[in-house]
């Protein structure tokens, strides 16, 4: 029997009875009071055992359970109310579960429950553990209140502050906080993560031509693409415009970020299918890596976002990885645009023409115009610099049609079986009015249609489809022939060669330079596109062509022309009339016997590493199994070095020729491609291994290197003469 129900051994004072009687009275009302204030909507009423099972539900919560058959009482809590699922901006909260072992109050605690009628509903509950007066816990007594309406509209605007509404992607807001927050919890464990920063190519133009609604379909198409390559792999979201980012911890293997990049540009850059109607865009990929590029998200995103324009400014359709170079290089471009201007104004920018020529009988059948611009100041400046700064504006309409015109009347002094190529940007390309200003052109030279060839890179076909073949036939109704320049390089896709536009499609030097090597994939990529290019009625052209085994490897595969220094360097107009006026249209080919690693002339100090010294050195050319440097004297040929390449790249080399000041090496593992032209190690020594081995974070600049303090501290006589070193004009 309940304690409480036992007789007491004295008899009751008349007091005490009148309170009995008075309490047994006042539980009627009590129940009452609770059934009323249920019925208002103010509140449901719910209590468990010791043990955590349901031992009371109040009429409301029992109908709003749909439990009319008392299941429920005796079911664990944690059965029947569920810890919601988490869902961005929702309240942060411990679970149910924890909260009642721990036997701590319930205040606000917000959980799921079924409705009976297969929905889910969200209840607040109140409750607070009951102890009695021996310290015994007893359960908990608590209250519900229904706020589904209330907790659907807050998590919906919590949601739409993180997440992008058009795309369902994480957006700018949430991409940062995740950062910020991965950032600072990988500096504590000392780890890594990777920052993609993506910018459509001519998605401006898809919105132009197609309008605003298409361009929303295609972001949404844009967005389930990353989000299958990326996978599980990183969290991609969507800043905003045409701006995309792809977070990626725990990743900074260059190589395996290159690939990943290559892969999103290459799928990015097929065709869509839009009410309809196919276009075509293309993505460029800047990338930075934590903690080598910067320890905060506005450093890390800054790094991203300079290696984006290093990408878009090199050809866009590519990949960039930032450098601290870019830094610098950012600066001289803006510089370089106002200089551009002036030049143009002047009419400082001139043609040069490059020979293409016929393997077999080494006759020329063509030139293509080639820009050239020599700065008073600056000397010689590479068109690979100057042209992506004046494809950022309409500069680069007013190049091309200068180029135009002054091409077509060189050609007119040139024999007439000879061609004039002219290379045409996208931007020229789709501006309306094109055909009139080669009409123009044409008319203005008197050189006939047909000996005039316009060199169209596959970036044309970012966009709408529809209007670029319009494009296409008026320009055909000229007579002009029109070429396919670096084929496969950008936006690839075989389904535009297939409406007969080209008269030639041009194999990009990419594909033949080290097509001789031996398991290089190349020759079979050169037949494949000779192969096609026949069978639909097309010329092909071999460019980059420097060495005679590549001249033997072309010519076996069928290609019709080949372009390169194999024949010639382009020559100025009075060069060619020369030559014509002697009567000779052949071109020699002269060049090495076999391809050479591509090396890239660099005139910079780095570091090279000797047992326990640490060398300045100029480095002077670079490739990716090798390096020559200048610097150093009495260095044997077989010596072991480390080169480092600052921030951490650091090469394992070998020493296989040298002179008295100059030194050949050779790289143990080569290294990869930067996606702008240029080389890097796949791997870098970590920032927090600089860190523990005594260089602070906050001093890292370039060249840095863990045993930089073998200066202060050298163990052994060094064994190279350190030579005074002067950086010359690259």
């Amino acid at each position: 029997m309940p304690l409480g129900f036992l007789k007491s051994t004295r008899e009751p004072s008349r007091s005490a009875t009148e309170g009995q009687a008075g309490e047994r009275r006042a539980r009627p009302e009590r129940t009452a009071v609770l059934g009323e204030v249920e019925e208002l909507g103010v509140g449901m009423f719910w209590a468990t055992d010791e043990a955590g099972n349901l031992s009371f539900l109040s009429q409301r919560a029992i109908t709003e359970l749909g439990d009319t058959s008392g299941e429920l009482i005796g079911q664990p809590i944690t059965r029947v109310f569920s810890d919601v699922e988490p869902e961005a901006g929702a309240p942060a909260q411990r679970s149910l579960a924890f909260k009642m072992k721990a036997r701590s109050r319930l205040e606000e605690q917000i959980v799921a429950v079924p409705d009976g009628r297969g929905s889910t509903r969200w209840w607040r509950l109140n409750a607070r553990p009951l102890i009695d007066a021996a310290g015994t816990f007893k359960g908990y007594r608590g209250s519900a209140v229904d706020i589904s309406s209330q907790y659907a509209y807050e998590t919906q605007v919590a949601r739409q502050s993180q997440v992008d509404e058009l795309t369902g992607l994480a957006n700018r807001r949430k991409l940062n906080e995740r950062l910020t927050a991965m950032l600072a919890a990988f500096r504590v464990s000392q780890r890594s993560c990777a920052l993609m920063m993506l910018d459509l190519d001519r998605f401006k133009q898809v919105n132009d031509t197609m309008g605003h609604p298409a361009g929303d379909e295609l972001l949404k198409q844009v967005a389930e693409r990353l989000k299958s390559i990326v996978k599980d792999s990183g969290e991609v979201g969507r800043l905003g415009g045409d701006e995309f980012q792809v977070l990626l911890p725990d990743m900074d293997d260059r190589g395996t970020l290159g690939e990943l990049a290559n892969r999103i540009v290459q799928s990015l850059s097929q065709p869509y299918q839009i009410n309809g109607r196919r276009a075509i865009i293309g993505t460029s990929v800047g990338i930075a890596i934590a903690p080598y590029d910067g320890l905060e998200a506005d450093e890390l995103t800054g790094a991203a976002d300079m290696a984006l324009y290093s990408a878009k400014e090199t050809r866009g359709g590519t990949f960039c990885f930032f450098t601290s170079e870019l830094r610098e290089a950012a600066s001289k471009t803006a510089m370089l645009g106002d200089r551009l201007r002036d030049a143009v104004d002047r009419d400082e920018l001139k043609l040069a023409y490059q020979p293409l020529v016929d393997p077999v009988t080494n006759e020329v059948k063509c030139f293509e115009a080639l820009l050239r611009w020599h700065d008073s100041e600056e000397g010689d400046i590479s068109p690979a610099q100057f042209i992506p700064v004046a494809e950022n504006d309409d500069l680069i309409i007013r190049i091309g049609e200068m180029a135009l015109r002054q091409a077509c009347m060189d050609a007119l002094a040139w024999p007439e079986t000879i061609k004039v190529a002219v290379n045409v940007s996208a931007k020229q390309f789709v501006r309306p009015g094109y055909r009139k200003a080669v009409a123009a052109a044409l008319d203005a030279s008197g050189l006939s249609p047909g000996r005039l060839e316009l060199e169209i890179t596959e970036s044309v076909f970012a966009g709408d489809l529809e209007t670029v073949d319009a494009i296409f036939r008026d320009l055909k109704k000229l007579g002009v022939r029109l070429a396919l320049d670096d084929f496969g390089t950008g936006y690839s896709s075989l389904g535009y060669l297939k409406h007969g536009h080209f008269d030639k499609i041009k194999i990009d030097q990419s594909f033949v330079r080290g097509c001789t090597e031996n398991g290089d994939i190349n020759p079979a990529i050169i037949t494949a596109i000779v192969a096609l290019a026949k069978a639909l009625g097309m010329e092909t052209v071999a460019e980059g062509v420097e060495a005679m085994d590549e001249l033997n490897l072309v010519r076996e595969r069928g290609a019709d022309l080949v372009q390169g220094y194999i024949y010639s360097r382009p020559l100025t107009q009075d060069q060619v009339t020369q030559q014509f006026a002697e009567g000779s249209v052949i071109f020699r080919p002269s060049g090495p016997p076999r391809h050479r690693a591509e090396r890239i002339t660099i005139f910079r100090k780095v570091g090279l590493i000797h047992e326990d010294h640490y060398y300045d050195v100029i480095l002077r050319n670079l490739s990716k199994t090798g390096a020559r440097i200048t610097g150093l004297a009495g260095v044997p040929v077989g010596t072991d070095v480390v080169l480092d390449l600052g921030h951490g790249q650091l090469v394992v080399s070998k020493v296989v020729n040298a002179t008295e000041n100059s030194q050949g090496l050779h790289f143990e593992t080569p290294l990869i491609s930067d996606g702008c032209g240029g080389f890097m190690t796949r791997h870098r020594i970590s920032p927090y291994s600089l860190a523990e081995a005594g260089i602070p974070l906050a001093a890292l600049g370039a060249g840095a290197f863990p045993l930089a303090k073998w200066r202060e501290a050298n163990k052994t006589v060094p064994k190279f003469v350190q030579l005074e070193l002067s950086v010359p004009n690259a």
